[in-house]
This record gives structure tokens, C-alpha cells and sequence, in this order.
């Protein structure tokens, strides 16, 4: 077997709308290619020895057991493949379990497709499989030291990617919203929303978070004097900078018992307590000094009592949790070591802060704690009798955490406000000591010890003991109050021809609201009135800047077959998903071959439109108006023939539509008839000559429509768009040169030559067509574009790209030739392989009144060449 290609899919795509993290592999089985599985000896021993797991796959006949039922009877090694793959996922603590396997129109090769969580593991997970199967293959078995490093591989790889806690909780709450969210490049940012309602999030950081705030907060000292200033009851302590300072500090607290920390720490590194000998504070010196960057430590009162996280979000208290430090308990029998490893097998437990609790580490800090309670790790404790190994509370270093939100005095509830509104963060954990939260501290002699800013949230969403707490709920309806957007409206527009064009106008129509624009083209991502980035920008990274950009009001992207099948779409739901039509280009390539697998792709478009959105869709392509069974949101049809029956069933229903009728662009809306405009008095058509523009407009329209967009605005856009080279480069761009005229088209498939042919034909002079096409199409492509071009233009000049894409020089150039014979031998035509030149030779031998018809590879180039032919220039 041969791995050919691996796509790392992360949108709704062609393979599933729901599932959009899928790996594609394009496996090559080679000598497998007809040898099923129970052909190949000992295939399903070593199998089955390798992933025993593999039998709670169900596969067909839908029972436990099923695929390796398949495996015994014979199924394809791409289909064995897949399923090793998600169980080496799953293995490694990522649980998938959707696949597909297909072969592809070449014998032997399929494409597996398989659900990852982590995309760096997937691709692992892909190589692995492979190889695992191939050693079955060559040996009948896999080695345990090679399935076990697999593994471990993955399960790094996992812990590599895998958020924190806290993030990971605020990630999944905007999830269960509606909210989209995306990674950001640097500095574990993480977007939440589109455009210019997004709001981003680093942990519990927000953009709500004042900088003075987290700065005052990691200012251990100075937090306190202000605290102590509003009243609120803070330990005493004092701030030293070296050891000789260190017995004047524990004189001017009051004596022992102090604490000692570094002035600027967190997550409880390098903090003692309860320190009650001068030996003691010493070496705690040394280890708060060598956690602070600052080279300072705090030197303050030991306060006797529980120690309390309590957090605010927003100004509101929506948490409390007691924390008890790393302990064991006796059992009158094991010692304190057999204790520590008896507790790490909860499988609740785990390193740092993947999982809901930290393993118990025996180290420097837990020898001294138990030391200093009278134990060793070779004690053995009574029943019931606890030993502690750390003095900080931290879940971080194994500690516990116990709900105590419904217990906390509603005094204490006010102290809480006041001191997170003291300090000015919009999320904030307090650390208070006191025998009872449920007294006010004024009471018991409690404090606020100290107030973190980016407190962790897995003690209260993941408490050892009580109640779970939702505190991500909070902080999302901060970011976003009830009633507020959290994403711009998304317009996706997909089709075989037209959707730049319409992608432009689409834009241009939503710019009469006011609003800032994003929009993607062939030519070129643009926000506002600017060019942000050039090129071909047509695929999910050109999406994802228009909706990671903060200024954008409004997402309008132009949507290529090539990104879908790359990389999927770059948003899980649309607004609008318009489908202007499906014609056969692209064929053979990415293994769509069919004109049917192509309308399945186009389709993600429309079916990725969220349910109170609409699916915009052709009424006259057959292949598009069969998109309706399959999505779920509302729909809105576009026809040139307003006695379409899908249009009046559709409309007599009480739907939306918009179609051609006497001359005019009309919206049908129940029985209303609301014209936008005449078709000759609407530039991009040509003065009514140009059916297609006519047909992209009235998509335009509708998109814009479903969307709040007044009559009045459309019909201003409609009357300031021209098929220039300004708005529309390389779309129908007509140039009036003194004696004759030039028209740019890119028309480049069969399709987008009849629809221009419907204009050409119009035209009463004599036609010259410059024409070609891009090589990786098919052979029948280049003779259909040849027979078409005869039936258009009375004088024809075949070039070629200049990229020929794998396709010798010259044969595009003579397929289309043979085209032009077959359809009309008496053709006037020659073969000018060089486009420039083939341009320069048309416009030389331009009649007076006639039209030469450009359809360069270089739109830009193309039409340099034809301005300078330009008397008025």
C-alpha cells in the first residue's frame, strides 16, 4: 500500500456537513488492489491480536463485532484502514468513530475518510494505520513495542494541542451557544464570534480584562494596600528584598506563624505556610525568592482556616470552592508511598491539567511537609488519619476542591463584589481563609489572602466533592448579553460560473447599508472600499481573514469547488448559501468525476445554511434545484422564466424568489410582484444583451433581500455596477476602442461559453474569438469548447496558457482545433500559441464595427495590452 495524499479537512465538506474535522487519505492499495482481507493469511488473526478493541466497531450489520465479522468474510484493506485508524485515536484518549471509505474512479485507489479530535494526531493516526496494516500483511503481526509507541506518539500529541482547562470549559459553552470560535496564531488567543462582534479570550482573560487590573493583581503587595485601603480585611505582612530583612518582617507581623511567597506567583509555587521556626522561614525565603521574578517576597500572618476560591465574573459571585491541599488518607496498613500510588490510580487523576485532578509527586516540598509532621514516606497511618504534602490548597499540585457556592453568607457575597470591582476585573478568584464561608469573615477572623487575575475554573466545573458549576455560562453572557450578535451575516456563493461576479455585486449591494464589507474573489480579498490581500482568494484561509477581521460588518465570500474539497468550508453555518449553477469543469480532478459528484460538492454550500437562513438556488439547473431535499434551512429560488413551475409552486407556497419577467428583475414574494429594475437600464447586463449578468444579478439580489436589504439600496447598487474593469476585472469587460470593440471574458468551460455566446450572437458585426482553456481539463472539454466556439465567432484565434498544467505545449491548442472542424469545417481558425501575440493578431485584423473576444489566462495582462490600444488614452 501507498499513501498518495493526506487532506486535513476542518469545515463542512464533502464527505459530511455535521462532521467537519476529517482526515482524507488517497491510498493507492497497489498488489491489494483485489485481494479482500480473508485472501490475505493470518490477516485477521494478527489483526484482531494487534486491536482486540477493534470488536466494539459496528460497522454493517450494526452489532458488536460487525467489522471484524467483515474483516473474517472479506472487505477491502481501505476499509480496514480507516477503522485501525479510529481506533488508534481512540486508544489514545480521542475518542472518533465516524468514517468512510471509497474507491475512486482509478481501480485500486480509494479515499479513507475518519473523524479526528486533534488534526496532527490524525495525520499520525493515518501513517500508523498503514503501517500497521502493512505489517500484519508481511509478518501477521504488529510488535507490541512498536503499537505502544504508536500511542504514546499520540497521546503527546493530544497533550501538545490540547487546551487548558479553563479554556476548554469556555470553548464548549460557546459551542452549546451557537458561538463560533477559532484559534488564533499566537499566544493561545482564542476568537470567539465573527468579524466586528468578536470578542477573544486567552484562558480566562478577556477583552473585557483591564490591563490595570491584572497588573495590580499580580502585585501581590500592592493589591493588598488597596484592599486594606477600601477596608477589607487583608493579612498583615510587608514586602522584603533580602534575607537580612527577613527577622524584621516577622516582628513587624506579629511574630509566627507567618507565610512566606514570592511577591509576583501563582498556581502556589514557592509559597509556605504555617511556618513557626526561624529554619523554616529561611528556606522558605529561598524558595519564594526563587519563583519571583520581581526578587521579592511577601512576608505576612498565618491565618488559621480553610482555604476558599471564590469566583467573580462580571461583578457577580457564581462560585465558591473549598480547596484542600495534596493529602493521603490511612488505612492502618500501606505506607505513605503505597498511599500516594493507591490514590494516582483514580483515573480522575493526571499530569498538570489534563485531567479533572493532578497526580500526588513526591518531591523536595512533600518529603519537608511530611517531615514536618512527623512522618516519612515508610509511615504507615492509622485509619482515617490524614497526612498532608503541601501546604497550598492548589489543584495544580494535587489538591482537592469541594463546591461550597450554596453555602457562602450573602456578606461575604458583598465583600466578594466589592473587592473584584476594587481591583477592576471582569473575572476574578479570591482566595479567603476562614473556619466557616458561611459567617462573615468579620466574624471569624477570615481574609482575602489574595485575588487572582485569569482565575482556574476546573475546581468548579470538575469539583472532587458537590455541586459541578457552569461558570463558563457567565463570562459568555458577559462577552455577549442576551440579544446581542455574536457573528456577522455570511453570504457563500458557489457555482460553476458566475460567482465572482456575483460575489462582487452581492458586496456592492450590502455596501449601500452603511456597513464595513469583507468579501473574497479570484482576483483578491477585500475589506471596505481596500485590497487586503491579492491573488486567488477564493478558499477557507481567504474566508477566515475576511471573519477573524474586526472591522467586518458583513461576510460576503466567493466559495471554489478546489477549497471545499482542500480544506472544507471556513465556518460551520452561513446566512445565505447561494448555488448559481453546475456545469462540467473541473471533472477529473480531485476525483470528482462525475457532473453528479460535482453538484454533491457545491451542495455544502447550501446545506451549511443555518436553519432561519436561506438556501438560494437556481430554479432552472435541474442539478441545483435538487439541493432543496437536502437542506434544512429556508429557500429562495432565481429563475429567468417567471412561469417556472418550481418557482410558482414554490411562491404559491408563500416562498421567496426572483425572476426575469417583462423586461424587469422582479422579487416574488407570496402574491406580490416588487420590481427592482429594468433589465436595459442595469449595467452589468449590457442594456438587457447579457442573460447570465441578467441571472447573477437576480441572485444578487435575493441573497441581499433575505437579508434586510431595502428595494431602494438594491436598486442604487444595481445602478452603479458596471462590468468595468474596476468592479468586475475579466467578467464580461466591454471596451469601446474608436472602430471597433474588445470584450474580456474569462470564460473558461463549456457552460460559460454558451452563456456568452448568448451576448456574442447578438453582436452585428464580425465576431473574433481568442480562445483557450486551462490544461488540466479533460480531452472531450477542449473539442466542446472548439465546437462551441465555431458556432459563436466567424474568425477564431486558438492560444494557450501560459501554465499549461502537465498538458504537453500545443495539444489544448489542437484538440480545440479539432473541435472547431467537427462543428463547422468551413471555420476560419488558426493556432497562435503565445497569448499576448494571439491578442495583439486579433486586435490587428479588427474590422470596422466588429468585436474581438478575449479569454486570457492573464486577465490583467490582457487587458494592459487593450489600453493602449485605446484612442481616448
Amino acid at each position: 500500500m501507498k499513501i498518495l495524499k493526506i487532506l486535513t479537512l476542518r469545515g463542512p465538506n464533502y464527505w459530511s456537513i455535521r462532521r467537519s474535522q476529517l482526515i482524507v487519505v488517497r491510498l493507492d492499495l497497489e498488489k491489494l488492489a483485489d485481494r479482500p482481507s480473508d485472501r490475505i493469511p493470518g490477516f485477521y488473526e494478527g489483526l484482531t491480536e494487534a486491536l482486540p478493541s477493534l470488536v466494539e466497531h459496528f460497522c454493517s450489520p450494526g452489532c458488536r463485532g460487525g467489522f471484524l465479522s467483515r474483516v473474517r468474510e472479506g472487505t477491502m484493506m481501505g476499509h480496514i484502514v480507516e477503522h485501525v485508524a479510529l481506533e488508534l485515536q481512540s486508544l489514545a484518549g480521542m475518542p472518533v468513530g465516524f468514517g468512510r471509505t471509497r474507491e475512486t474512479a482509478t481501480p485500486g485507489i480509494y479515499n479513507v475518510v475518519f473523524e479526528y479530535q486533534n488534526e496532527r494526531a490524525g495525520r499520525y493516526a493515518a501513517r500508523a494505520a498503514v503501517r500497521l496494516c502493512q505489517s500484519i500483511i508481511e509478518t501477521g503481526r504488529y510488535p507490541q513495542s512498536e503499537l505502544e509507541q504508536d500511542l504514546a506518539d499520540l497521546t503527546d500529541l493530544r497533550e501538545e494541542a490540547a487546551f487548558g482547562p479553563s479554556t476548554d470549559t469556555i470553548v464548549k459553552e460557546a459551542e452549546a451557544q451557537g458561538i463560533p470560535w477559532t484559534q488564533l496564531g499566537a499566544r493561545a488567543l482564542i476568537q470567539l464570534g465573527y468579524g466586528i462582534y468578536q470578542k477573544r479570550i486567552q484562558a480566562t482573560l478577556t477583552d473585557f480584562s483591564s490591563i490595570l487590573g491584572v497588573e495590580l493583581a499580580c502585585d501581590k503587595e500592592g493589591t493588598k494596600r488597596v484592599l486594606e485601603d477600601a477596608g477589607i480585611p487583608v493579612p498583615r505582612g510587608t514586602v522584603i528584598h533580602y534575607l537580612d530583612e527577613l527577622q524584621d518582617a516577622i516582628d513587624d507581623v506579629g511574630g509566627y506563624p507567618i507565610v512566606i511567597k514570592p511577591l509576583d506567583g501563582n498556581h502556589g509555587r514557592g509559597i509556605t505556610i504555617d511556618i513557626r521556626t526561624w529554619e523554616v522561614a529561611e528556606a522558605a525565603y529561598d524558595a519564594a525568592m526563587a519563583e519571583s521574578k520581581s526578587q521579592a517576597a511577601i512576608v505576612e500572618r498565618y491565618y488559621p482556616g480553610r482555604d476558599h476560591r471564590v469566583l467573580v465574573v462580571n461583578g457577580n459571585v457564581v462560585a465558591v470552592a473549598e480547596r484542600v491541599p495534596a493529602h493521603v488518607v490511612g488505612d492502618g496498613k500501606s505506607t505513605i508511598a503505597e498511599l500516594i500510588e493507591i490514590t494516582n490510580r483514580d483515573p480522575r487523576r493526571g499530569e498538570g491539567h489534563d485531567n479533572v485532578l493532578t497526580r500526588l509527586k513526591i518531591d523536595r516540598i512533600s518529603l519537608q511537609r511530611l517531615e514536618r509532621q512527623g512522618y516519612d514516606l515508610n509511615s504507615v497511618l492509622p485509619e482515617g488519619t490524614i497526612a498532608y504534602l503541601r501546604a497550598t490548597a492548589n489543584l495544580s499540585t494535587g489538591g482537592i476542591s469541594v463546591d461550597r457556592t450554596d453555602e457562602i453568607h450573602p456578606e461575604n457575597i458583598w465583600l466578594a463584589r466589592r473587592v473584584a470591582r476594587t481591583v477592576g476585573l471582569d473575572i476574578a478568584g479570591l482566595d479567603v481563609v476562614t473556619t466557616d464561608i458561611s459567617r462573615p469573615l468579620r466574624e471569624t477572623g477570615g481574609v482575602i489572602v489574595e485575588v487572582n487575575a485569569a482565575p482556574g475554573f476546573r475546581m468548579h466545573t470538575h469539583p472532587t466533592q458537590g455541586k459541578p458549576r457552569n461558570v463558563a455560562k457567565p463570562v459568555l453572557e458577559m462577552l455577549f448579553p442576551p440579544g446581542t450578535p455574536s457573528r456577522v451575516p455570511i453570504i457563500s456563493i458557489t457555482g460553476t460560473n458566475g460567482k465572482t461576479t456575483t460575489t462582487r455585486l452581492t458586496a456592492h449591494i450590502f455596501r449601500q447599508t452603511g456597513k464595513t464589507i469583507g468579501y473574497t474573489t479570484t482576483d483578491g480579498t477585500y475589506i471596505g472600499d481596500y485590497l487586503a490581500e491579492p491573488g486567488d482568494n477564493t478558499g477557507p484561509q481567504s474566508a477566515s481573514l475576511i471573519l477573524q477581521d474586526p472591522t467586518v460588518e458583513v461576510a460576503v465570500l466567493e466559495t471554489a469547488r478546489g477549497g471545499i474539497l482542500r480544506s472544507g468550508l471556513a465556518f460551520k453555518t452561513c446566512e445565505v448559501g447561494v448555488v448559481l449553477n453546475v456545469a462540467a469543469d473541473h471533472l477529473g480532478i480531485g476525483d470528482i468525476d462525475t457532473i453528479e459528484q460535482m453538484a454533491h460538492l457545491k451542495a455544502v454550500v447550501a446545506e451549511a445554511v443555518k436553519p432561519d437562513g436561506y438556501a438560494v438556488l437556481n430554479a432552472e439547473d435541474p442539478l441545483v434545484w435538487a439541493m432543496a431535499k437536502r437542506v434544512k434551512s429556508k429557500i429562495a429560488y432565481f429563475s429567468m422564466n417567471p412561469d417556472n413551475e418550481i418557482v410558482k409552486d414554490h411562491v404559491r407556497e408563500g416562498g421567496l424568489a426572483a425572476v426575469y419577467e417583462q423586461g424587469y428583475l422582479s422579487i416574488l414574494q407570496g402574491e406580490l410582484i416588487l420590481r427592482i429594475a429594468k433589465a436595459e437600464d442595469v449595467p452589468l447586463t449590457l442594456k438587457g444583451m447579457a442573460p447570465f449578468q441578467i441571472a447573477n444579478a437576480l441572485a444578487a439580489s435575493l441573497a441581499a433581500y433575505t437579508q434586510g436589504v431595502t428595494l431602494e439600496q438594491i436598486q442604487a447598487a444595481l445602478a452603479t455596477f458596471t462590468a468595468s474593469a474596476n468592479q468586475t476585472p475579466g467578467r464580461m469587460n466591454l471596451f469601446d476602442l474608436g472602430d471597433y470593440h474588445a470584450l474580456v471574458d474569462y470564460a473558461h468551460n463549456p457552460a460559460s461559453y454558451v452563456a456568452l455566446g448568448g451576448f456574442v450572437r447578438n453582436w452585428s458585426g464580425e465576431r473574433i474569438g481568442v480562445v483557450g482553456g486551462p490544461g488540466d481539463r479533460r480531452d472531450e472539454d477542449f473539442i466542446e469548447l472548439g465546437k462551441l466556439s465555431a458556432e459563436i465567432f466567424d474568425y477564431i484565434i486558438v492560444k494557450e496558457d501560459d501554465d499549461t498544467r502537465g498538458r504537453p505545449r500545443g495539444d489544448a491548442a489542437d484538440l480545440i482545433c479539432k473541435g472547431i472542424r467537427q462543428a463547422n469545417p468551413d471555420c476560419r481558425h488558426e493556432s497562435i500559441l503565445d497569448e499576448t501575440k494571439a491578442i495583439n493578431f486579433a486586435l490587428d485584423r479588427a474590422s470596422k464595427g466588429g468585436l474581438v473576444v478575449i479569454l486570457p489566462e492573464s486577465v490583467s495582462r490582457a487587458i494592459a495590452q487593450i489600453e493602449k490600444r485605446d484612442p481616448v488614452k
